[in-house]
């Protein structure tokens, strides 16, 4: 903290990705999978003439994929272990070197792409927390790499507003171990009192930050499946239902 700083003052806002920067949508899971079997199987996704032996086959290997990832998910919630998306497709069995990987991969990839559009209040929202001499920072709880999720920033046009940006694939845990805030606190070059975290996940978003000493945004527009929510007590430091509200909330507290 530098002499200027006052002890409270925001330095850094660091955002929750899924649901937060990107609008919450509801997304059908098991289906993710059946898109990435079917490619690994030679079978075209809309082809009404395909062998049945060959589909059950597909979905079958679907399946043991969602096993792997419900369980890593699980663990992640239980244990605050964090998993790759590597980790997850070969607990299903799956060969890295299957020749069809790649081609299975794009498929998936494509399945999530209107799902990880950036919210179109992120840039001016980071403009303006740029312009008041606030550092941005990324903590994603997330399966997809490093490099995927830099692209999907650079897709939509904010990869240059980015500070620092961490992502649980990437560390030994996810949120809401403290280990994985103090990593994003270190990418930003933030202390906790001075950082704020935004987040659309109670556990997770508000009672993880504020454990080491940061503020916490909620921002509560995601319809949570029962599986993935965490019942605890926390209270958020503030709660908005749009990202440039986040501004006001920043200015208020700034004094």
């Amino acid at each position: 903290m530098s002499p200027s700083e006052s002890p409270n003052q925001v330095t850094a806002v660091i955002f929750d990705w899924g649901g937060t920067l990107t609008p919450w949508h509801t997304v059908d899971i098991a289906e993710q999978w059946r898109v990435f079997a079917r490619e690994i199987h030679g079978i075209p996704v809309d082809s009404p003439a395909v062998d049945a032996t060959d589909l059950a086959a597909a979905h079958a290997l679907a399946e043991r994929i969602l096993a792997a990832e419900d369980a890593a998910w699980a663990r992640g919630r239980g244990e605050h272990s964090s998993a790759h998306l590597d980790d997850i497709l070969s607990a299903a069995g799956l060969d890295p070197e299957h020749d069809r990987q790649l081609l299975a991969l794009a498929a998936y990839r494509r399945f999530w792409e209107p799902h990880t559009v950036t919210d179109p209040q992120v840039r001016p929202l980071w403009e303006g927390l740029r312009e008041r001499g606030i550092r941005i920072g990324v903590l994603s709880n997330t399966i997809w790499s490093r490099d995927y999720h830099r692209e999907l920033f650079a897709r939509d046009g904010v990869l240059d507003l980015i500070d620092g940006d961490v992502y649980s694939s990437e560390i030994h845990v996810v949120k809401p171990h403290a280990d994985a805030f103090r990593a994003a606190l270190e990418a930003v070059d933030a202390r906790p009192e001075n950082a704020v975290y935004v987040g659309d996940r109670i556990y997770e978003d508000v009672w993880g930050p504020q454990q080491i000493g940061m503020r916490a945004i909620w921002i509560p527009h995601s319809d949570l499946p029962v599986n993935q929510q965490v019942p605890v007590a926390a209270t958020p430091d503030a709660s908005v239902h749009t990202l440039q509200e986040i501004l006001t909330v920043i200015e208020r507290w700034q004094g």
